[in-house]
């Protein structure tokens, strides 16, 4: 079925959970793997993917259609990784007794790529990771979207709300620091 069918049989009067598990059906996996790399961990990106299908269960019935539903999903799992990466900052920066300081890293992210049991990538892969984990966060979006999705910079800029040249930017740069890093590691 196409988007717009499944958009149709979620706007009948019993279609919609059929819709909807169509829906999750086609694109659970291309946005678990776009959350992934984002949170860097397997039970986090579960969890966001989770809500972001909330959101969009909730959301789906006032879905106008002047985006593509999938760059809508993109731009609802973004959001909801954002925020958990927010919300995990804050909570690793409290400092009770008995809890991380803000000097100790064993919530960086580049943990998480050597301690995940789900990511099992050599070691150029982890170094490539480590590099990504790096970059300004709309830098590590941008590039997400493009090197690993492919993404066109239109479909970017409508998920992200920034224009195509900013975007082309943030890629280059991107890519820049990325490969400086990767040079100059050992």
């Amino acid at each position: 079925m196409t988007d717009s069918e499944i958009l149709e049989l979620f706007h009948t009067e019993h279609g919609k959970e059929r819709a909807f598990t169509l829906l999750m059906n086609r694109y659970q996996e291309k946005i678990y793997w776009h959350v992934r790399r984002m949170v860097n961990n397997h039970d986090d990106a579960d969890d966001v993917l989770q809500n972001t299908f909330v959101k969009a269960w909730k959301g789906l019935e006032n879905f106008r259609a002047d985006a593509q539903l999938f760059t809508w999903l993109y731009r609802i799992a973004t959001n909801e990784a954002l925020n958990h990466l927010s919300s995990a900052k804050r909570k690793a920066t409290v400092t009770f007794e008995g809890t991380k300081s803000e000097d100790d890293d064993s919530y960086a992210p580049s943990n998480y790529v050597k301690s995940d049991p789900y990511f099992n990538g050599d070691e150029i892969q982890q170094k490539l990771q480590l590099a990504i984990n790096t970059l300004p966060e709309k830098q590590k979006q941008v590039f997400l979207l493009r090197y690993y999705d492919e993404m066109p910079y239109e479909q970017m800029s409508e998920i992200l709300g920034t224009s195509v040249g900013a975007l082309k930017a943030s890629y280059h740069f991107a890519a820049q620091k990325i490969e400086s890093f990767l040079l100059n590691r050992d």
